[in-house]
């Protein structure tokens, strides 16, 4: 990226996440710009065949095109909602389980769930949550036991708590207990999703098939948009949900360049490519404790806060980076074509800021 003085900028951290093939690309450039021609926005009371070609594309390219529906709608918070409501919908049960440090978003249900009491307002408190340790199947056991559990939530990598992840194990004896009970399981893909892990999904490197998938980020490259798959054994209903603005001609045109990049230009391979060069280039830094995340969500972990860190990568070396509920935790969210040479100008830069 370039500023008004033309200088420029390398951001190794996409919007947290959003940019995922690349500001200004011209495909998805040319598919809006094309879009924006023809009719931008036009509400769901009339058939949108884009919604059609968008969720072909979706199910082909994630192996979900069988056993799901999809439900588009505008953010990530908005898809947990529903994601939420869906499974309450289903079940008739009303509590939620997730899990300590998860995020999943700022809306009432959606915030209830998340891990960080001062952004919980009173109203959105007395949403029926229990927050457990990750990676303890026996406290989950024990909560679900009790009958009242509607879903569970989980990111299978963690944004803002700081990339820690569920192990297989736990995940595929999660995904056992909840299908016993009735219980949805849903994987919070907003972040994780859409490549970033390697895998279309990050689920998929459990070998688990979640109820619900809540997407988002990736989704549109910088347009909003978000998505929400729902198993079919999950039966929806007319009015089940509804969106004004999900799934407009504008969106599902971002959307589908997005997924027809991310196809022919194989980002997935180069995700586990350059997550591999990656973890190699920063294992010759001093003072890097351990590399957290998978795929192209990742974060260097630091004996220090790294709030000074950050400072000085975008500021003297213009380089964009995150940082995470851990002080101590750099984060890197890169497109997904990003090259092996973006990689070695933050090695570079990293090792001068440290030293």
């Amino acid at each position: 990226m370039w500023d008004q003085e033309y200088n420029k900028y390398l951001d190794l951290y996409g919007g947290h996440g959003v940019i995922s093939i690349g500001h200004a690309h011209p495909v998805h450039t040319t598919k809006i710009k094309s879009q924006l021609d023809q009719i931008a926005f036009y509400s769901n009371a009339v058939q949108n065949p884009l919604q059609q070609e968008l969720s072909d594309k979706l199910g082909q390219l994630s192996g979900c095109k069988d056993d799901y529906a999809l439900f588009l709608c505008s953010t990530g918070a908005e898809a947990n909602e529903n994601a939420i409501k869906v499974a309450s919908f289903y079940n008739k049960k009303s509590r939620v389980i997730a899990f300590e440090n998860g995020f999943h978003g700022r809306t009432s249900a959606a915030v209830s769930v998340t891990d960080n009491k001062k952004i919980i307002a009173p109203v959105n408190a007395h949403n029926p949550v229990t927050i457990l340790p990750l990676n303890d199947i026996d406290a989950v056991a024990i909560e679900i036991a009790k009958g009242d559990v509607s879903s569970v939530i989980i990111e299978l990598i963690q944004g803002v708590g700081g990339l820690d992840q569920p192990t297989t194990a736990f995940m595929q004896a999660l995904r056992k207990v909840t299908q016993e009970n009735g219980v949805c399981l849903i994987a919070d893909e907003v972040q994780s999703g859409y490549g970033r892990s390697g895998k279309f999904f990050a689920f998929q490197h459990h070998g688990i098939v979640p109820d619900i998938i809540p997407m988002a980020k990736g989704m549109g490259n910088g347009y909003p948009i978000g998505g929400v798959l729902i198993a079919n054994h999950i039966a929806p209903w007319y009015g089940m949900l509804g969106t004004t603005f999900g799934g407009s001609h504008l969106a599902c045109a971002a959307g589908i360049a997005v997924l027809d990049v991310l196809k022919e230009e194989n980002l997935m391979v180069n995700v586990q490519e350059i997550e591999a060069y990656f973890r190699v280039a920063v294992s010759k830094i001093p003072g890097v404790k351990q590399v957290k995340g998978r795929g192209l969500m990742l974060g260097l972990e630091f004996d220090f806060e790294v709030g000074e860190l950050r400072k000085k990568l975008i500021y003297n070396e213009r380089i964009f980076t995150g940082g995470a509920m851990n002080k101590k935790l750099l984060r890197i969210l890169p497109p997904l074509n990003v090259r092996k040479e973006d990689i070695d100008v933050f090695v570079n830069a990293l090792q001068k800021t440290l030293d």
